[in-house]
């Protein structure tokens, strides 16, 4: 069994997210983008908990489901093997940590994971005594440091996990240039030994993080951190095997750092994390150092330049994630450590077909009506990127757009410099 997985969204009841987040929708649409196992996101918020615990059912150990009389199906999309699966999802949820620690103000976004709905009411109940509202957004801001809440979570069950995110965007990562540190030992001191991955975010993408020795020991996980539906799966994490549960799952991240692969300590587990699904980083966000009231954004070379302030006000540059890990690496940028897993970087499936088909705008009918037509035959978006027969997907659309496909695969990708030094991906 092959599974795709997003560990990391949210619901409507986090800032800046789509209302269209809800758990029929969420299972719905990761049915479309291929997913077969997905974060509940923000279960701190009481009204999201109460809507997971009223519309979830138990599954595997440790998993849930979305109860039959809640499931939902789009009429356009009609998978060509007859079925569209059952969506799992998992309790994990995303919070931010604000604190003071070694003499400078530390913001962290951590990634938390419980095996059930008990848990996580304990949990939520140690939050509230510790004087944390909880209920002021999806995605709290929490009074704790990073050391407390990891604390916190493994005193209220000792399955819990901690995954730091998106780890290294400036603002908010434990390797955030801004309020980060500059390892994990640093962060959480004696409770170190319980961190065994980190996100790597859209900013970057593992070759990056091999480049830090210190991570060789440290599993890389790849999540789409969505605030709407159609961002589901943009990042994910793959796994196979033939069991399924919150405690195999756990222990696949657990064993797939290099050091535990050359050592072969994966090779007898039931499920093992094979891979990740990876966004371009250059188009992510965070990717160049910047600023963004003057829309200036720079590569690490050209901040050397301007001594690290923006060249149209003076004022300091914000040091993205490639200035980060250049400033932490400890290896070349072409190395390629024992042990590390593949990776696959994908464009958006709309993307393409715009750019295959010559069309300007992505939401046009012309390019909805292909879309609908590749995830149908491809079971969802990311087994028609990764693993649809090209032949069969010849049958059904245009040629530049199976070509396109077929670069994307090889690798064949451009990535051109846009505004500033944003970047725009390409395969013609």
């Amino acid at each position: 069994m092959r599974l795709f997985a997003d560990l990391h969204i949210h619901s409507k009841f986090a800032r800046a997210c789509s209302p269209q987040l809800i758990p029929e929708n969420i299972d719905l649409w990761s049915r479309i983008k291929g997913l077969g196992l997905v974060a509940t996101g923000d279960f701190t918020h009481p009204y999201w908990f109460d809507e997971l615990r009223n519309k979830l059912e138990p599954a595997e150990p440790g998993l849930y489901r979305l109860k039959t009389e809640y499931r939902r199906d789009d009429s356009r999309f009609k998978p060509s093997d007859g079925g569209e699966g059952s969506v799992r999802f998992i309790l994990g949820t995303e919070v931010a940590c604000i604190y003071k620690h070694k003499e400078a103000v530390r913001r962290i976004h951590h990634l938390l994971f419980l095996p059930s709905l008990e848990s996580v009411v304990k949990f939520n109940t140690e939050l509230v005594k510790r004087g944390c509202n909880i209920a002021s957004d999806g995605r709290p801001i929490l009074g704790l440091s990073s050391q407390d809440l990891l604390k916190t979570l493994l005193e209220v069950d000792e399955r819990g996990v901690l995954i730091p995110a998106h780890a290294w965007t400036p603002w908010f990562a434990i390797f955030g240039s801004k309020s980060g540190y500059n390892s994990i030992e640093e962060c959480f001191d004696n409770l170190s030994k319980h961190i065994f991955a980190i996100e790597t975010g859209l900013s970057s993408d593992p070759p990056m993080n091999w480049r830090f020795s210190r991570l060789d020991s440290v599993a890389l996980v790849s999540h789409s951190d969505a605030h709407s539906l159609p961002n589901l799966g943009r990042e994910a994490d793959i796994f196979e095997g033939d069991e399924i549960t919150y405690d195999t799952v756990m222990n696949a991240i657990r064993h797939s750092n290099p050091k535990a692969v050359a050592a072969g300590k994966d090779k007898n587990l039931p499920t093992k994390l094979a891979g990740t699904v990876e966004f371009f980083p250059d188009e992510g966000k965070y990717h160049y150092d910047g600023h963004r009231l003057c829309k200036v954004s720079l590569d690490p070379e050209a901040t050397a330049e301007h001594q690290g302030v923006c060249p149209r006000c003076g004022q300091p540059l914000t040091i993205g994630v490639l200035n980060r890990v250049y400033e932490l690496a400890d290896r070349a940028p072409d190395s390629r450590p024992e042990g590390v897993l593949p990776f696959t970087s994908l464009v958006e499936l709309d993307k393409i077909i715009a750019e295959a088909s010559g069309v300007r705008g992505r939401q046009t009918k012309a390019v909805e009506a292909q879309y609908w037509n590749l995830v149908s035959a491809g079971n969802g978006e990311l087994q028609t990127l990764i693993d649809a027969p090209l032949d069969e997907l010849s049958k059904i659309t245009n040629a530049n757009v199976v070509e396109a496909i077929k670069r994307l695969r090889r690798g064949e990708v451009k990535i051109e410099p846009g505004e500033g030094l944003k970047p725009q991906t390409s395969l013609f």
